[in-house]
């Protein structure tokens, strides 16, 4: 499975990197445990999603067109929605608000690893180079807004 889902991926070359993902991956895993209590069957399962997202680029420093310029907008428009996601999150820990998950497949699909009973975890990759910089503190900025949500972990 996991090797039918890379062939599916796209990686191309852009003037910022010669191996650009061009797509997010999402690998799942599904478990599930049954258990007898007091006579009673009893169904647990647990998801795990690891998730990797394609980076943002900046189309005049990528210096893309064509296929490689649809590309990035996808997935600009898709990090744009998860971005909409996490803040609304944020916000609603003060009040309750409406949360865009539906505003894009990855955000439906990510709804209970954001928003649900889950534990989450989100690494950031950035660049040191001073060309980056604008990149670099989007993504700490984004992450650092994604540390604000308050999740409620509890026992299944």
């Amino acid at each position: 499975m996991i090797l039918r889902g890379l062939t599916n991926r796209k990686i191309a070359a852009t003037s910022m990197n010669s191996e650009s993902s061009r797509s997010h991956t999402i690998f799942s895993i599904t478990v599930s445990v049954q258990l007898e209590e007091n006579g009673v069957q009893k169904c647990r399962f647990s998801k795990v999603h690891i998730v990797d997202l394609a980076g943002s680029e900046r189309t005049k420093l990528a210096k893309v067109e064509g296929d490689r310029l649809r590309e990035g907008c996808n997935i600009n428009k898709s990090l744009h929605a998860l971005g909409n996601v996490i803040n609304s999150l944020v916000e609603s820990a003060k009040k309750k608000k409406y949360i865009p998950f539906r505003d894009s497949k990855l955000t439906y699909f990510l709804k209970d690893s954001l928003g649900g009973n889950s534990k989450t975890t989100l690494l950031a990759n950035i660049n040191p180079s001073k060309a980056y910089l604008g990149d670099t503190i989007s993504t700490l900025m984004f992450a650092k807004r994604a540390k604000i949500i308050k999740v409620r972990v509890e026992a299944n």
